[in-house]
């Protein structure tokens, strides 16, 4: 992995918009250069250090999967590479961590699938038996396995916000039945197909989020990124029965670690209030976190 890459800085394209991790950058009116920085964000605030290779490996498992499920929706990938579009001197910055992409009208709606009961659903499940309006079974434990996945979307945030849980029939009012309708199917498809490949390497896709945007025809276009530890909770198989059954969240291979080192700091002898700045991340959080990035592309792609 080339060195640790917390902000890009392309001299010869204009900036579009920097996100918790990607930084994107105007190519012409019609085409974006996405580039995967090691920028890190939890609980919606951006770490002040990065994952070395992070960008890299986001880039590859996306590439992978846009690759595996091309034939359930059309993605935003152009085909060229980003490297062409770049200085001379700005190659580095961008090879191994970058698509270019279409420009697309992007759907302020996060299209979230569940498959098991964890995070937030787990803990709206407990108040009320149900996860973003979908009622579910008495009985079920953190990391259940749901009868059937389910569509629980979000409202997109402003940057530095966090993104809202709500209803299907609240998506109806945001962008109309049949968009709604189109996406939360063409979701759970790709869903469902993503983690029977998964499990076939030993790997359990708990939940994941997609994003979607409409082309200049209307289109319907999977986007930005796809199944990567960022946008997905990933747990290897043979760690969920006894995490399972002790009722806790099985280990993963997403920004877990982190998380749950959050959770566990203390500022000023008080709990971070998940509010930027956040804590210094000690190297041995930084390290972990890389590795387990690394081990989820390779099994993935074993």
């Amino acid at each position: 992995m080339s060195t640790a890459l917390h902000t890009s800085a392309l001299h010869s394209l204009s900036l579009l918009a920097r996100g918790k991790v990607r930084d994107n950058y105007a190519v012409g009116t019609d085409r974006i250069l996405m580039v995967a920085s090691d920028r890190l964000s939890a609980f919606d605030v951006i770490m002040g250090e990065p994952i070395p290779g992070k960008g890299e490996l986001l880039t590859q498992m996306a590439l992978f999967w846009f690759d595996k499920l091309g034939h359930l929706c059309p993605n935003h990938l152009t085909g060229d590479a980003p490297e062409s579009v770049v200085a001379a001197d700005e190659v580095a910055q961008v090879t191994g961590r970058s698509m270019l992409v279409k420009r697309l009208k992007p759907i302020p709606v996060e299209a979230v699938v569940r498959g098991y009961l964890a995070g937030s659903g787990w803990k709206e499940y407990q108040e009320s038996r149900s996860v973003c309006g979908v009622p579910l079974p008495e009985g079920l434990k953190n990391a259940s396995r749901l009868p059937e996945p389910i569509y629980t979307p979000a409202a997109k945030a402003e940057m530095g916000e966090h993104d809202e849980n709500i209803t299907f029939e609240r998506t109806v009012e945001m962008i109309g039945l049949d968009l709604a309708t189109r996406i939360r199917d063409i979701s759970i498809a790709i869903y469902k197909a993503a983690a029977e490949i998964a499990l076939t390497k030993g790997m359990i896709i708990a939940d994941t989020k997609f994003e979607f945007g409409l082309d200049t025809d209307g289109t319907l276009v999977l986007m930005d990124e796809v199944l990567t530890p960022d946008s997905s909770r990933y747990w290897p198989v043979e760690g969920y029965d006894a995490a399972f059954a002790a009722g806790e969240n099985p280990p993963s291979y997403d920004k877990q670690f982190v998380r749950d080192w959050l959770e566990a700091v203390r500022v000023n002898g008080a709990p971070w209030n998940k509010t930027a700045p956040a804590p210094r991340l000690p190297r041995e959080v930084i390290e972990n976190t890389a590795a387990k990035y690394r081990e989820a592309l390779q099994r993935l792609t074993a």
